[in-house]
């Protein structure tokens, strides 16, 4: 499967939780927690974040979670010194949804456009 079917596949799978992500993101951005919202999707079993989505074989492959910059950070996800970079190509999250999905194939970081 190519990258863009990955990507396309990723949104389909995520968009039954648009709802649930747009409430989790404004309410972190509107009580002044992080400008930096990052939901977690991982096909593995993490604890990072505050968990919004449990991953259900039969019919969700991705759990979900809400995470911030900071707590990457702090958590060493991010190094310290590549904070200022990703905070510099963070993308408006009244705009997109940062997320940091986890697999079989690795780690990183997509920007999904809000619907």
């Amino acid at each position: 499967m190519e990258l863009e079917e990955k990507y396309q596949q990723l949104k389909n799978d995520l968009m039954p939780f648009s709802s649930v992500m747009n409430k989790a993101s404004e309410t972190l951005l509107d009580e002044g927690i992080s400008k930096y919202p990052i939901f977690i999707v991982s096909q593995l079993d993490i604890e990072l974040g505050i968990p919004l989505v449990q991953r259900n074989p039969s019919n969700n492959k991705w759990s979900l979670n809400l995470s911030t910059l900071e707590e990457l950070a702090t958590k060493k996800i991010i190094q310290m010194e590549r904070v200022d970079h990703f905070r510099s190509v963070f993308k408006d999250p009244d705009f997109f949804f940062c997320l940091l999905t986890l697999s079989d194939l690795g780690a990183q970081f997509i920007f999904l456009p809000r619907d």
